[in-house]
């Protein structure tokens, strides 16, 4: 384990960005957010981003290649460049888990190569979260804040920052950083874990199980009565998809401007009217239907599919964000049995 004080961030910083690309989250006016580190740029101390790292390796949009036609001759041009290494810093405990949800979809074959080409490239330095808000439920997921998955796993304290490789990855990184940092025990992070979990003992949500879901769930709630009630409100702007660290859904489209055809993707939502839509029409006609496809996505689906590991983390976003305060802490509470 190495640390290095709290005043000297800044060269941390700039140690790692003269290797790679640093991002970290930084204030905004609409909240904290994943950007480039540059001299002057400081560390946010908000507990979560807005929207999450997930944007690093499954962009929002993104251009998957181009083809040209000349009667009928088709060529397909490749148009990815290889991708910068780069760090991301101050991923936390919830967010470092949805990757490992994203990886079971894009790294099973067939792999999706344009993910894996990112994550192949990014190294991933976690923080611990000294200060969980109300919002926070990853402990119902079995994640714990006080000491997240990453490949540098980072604890903060009043006077230092506390790094542990947990990869080789990191491994290699941090000891690229061995003369601006110094070798430590691992004490005080001891006593920061303990204070942080004693913390999180006192959340609003921190009885909150998920022992009423899993596999072998789909008969038990799919016809439930209770996606009536709960989906009634829902607008279906498809918020809480967009702000979710482990959603993955997207849509293919092309582009044609007449000289050659454009393929991208970009992001789409299981709450849109549209989504999955085919020539023979939608096979989700009601809010209802897609409300529940969301959440039993979540909770059930997913879980079935992937030995048990859930497609929540519990970062809260999503409760922070919808306009109609639904979201899956009140579903699991309704469905479950503990409304």
């Amino acid at each position: 384990m190495r640390k290095i004080a709290i005043t000297k961030l800044n060269d941390l910083f700039a140690a790692i960005a003269a290797q790679q690309s640093l991002y970290l989250p930084v204030d905004t006016a609409a909240g904290a957010k994943f950007e480039q580190w540059s001299d002057g740029v400081q560390l946010s101390d908000a507990l979560n981003t807005v929207r999450s790292p997930k944007d690093f390796f499954f962009p929002q949009s993104e251009d998957l290649m181009k083809f040209k036609t000349e009667g009928k001759k088709i060529e397909i041009i490749d148009i990815r460049d290889e991708h910068e290494d780069f760090v991301i810093f101050g991923v936390r405990a919830c967010d470092v888990r949805a990757f490992a949800v994203l990886d079971n979809v894009f790294l099973s074959d067939p792999v999706d190569t344009y993910y894996k080409n990112r994550r192949d490239h990014g190294v991933i330095m976690s923080m611990a979260c000294n200060k969980p808000v109300e919002t926070c439920f990853c402990g119902t997921f079995d994640i714990d804040a006080a000491d997240p998955e990453g490949d540098i796993v980072c604890h903060k304290t009043d006077d230092a920052l506390y790094l542990d490789a947990k990869t080789d990855k990191g491994a290699a990184l941090l000891e690229s950083l061995s003369a601006i940092t110094e070798d430590c025990d691992n004490s005080a992070v001891e006593a920061q874990k303990s204070l942080i979990k004693e913390r999180l003992s006192k959340l609003p949500l921190a009885t909150l199980t998920k022992d009423a879901f899993g596999e072998d769930k789909t008969q038990k709630y799919f016809d439930a009565p209770e996606w009536k009630e709960l989906s009634e409100a829902c607008l279906g702007c498809g918020t809480c998809t967009f702000v979710c660290p482990t959603c993955q859904c997207y849509d293919i489209r092309d582009l044609d401007n007449g000289r050659e055809v454009l393929r991208y993707r970009c992001w789409d939502s299981c709450m849109y009217s549209e989504f999955t839509k085919m020539s023979a029409g939608q096979p989700r006609l009601t809010q209802v239907e897609r409300f529940r496809q969301r959440f039993m996505h979540k909770l059930v689906y997913y879980p079935e599919r992937y030995g048990g590991l859930f497609s929540c983390v519990g970062c809260g976003r999503c409760l922070a964000k919808c306009p109609i305060r639904m979201n899956i802490v009140k579903v699991m509470k309704k469905l479950g049995g503990n409304d």
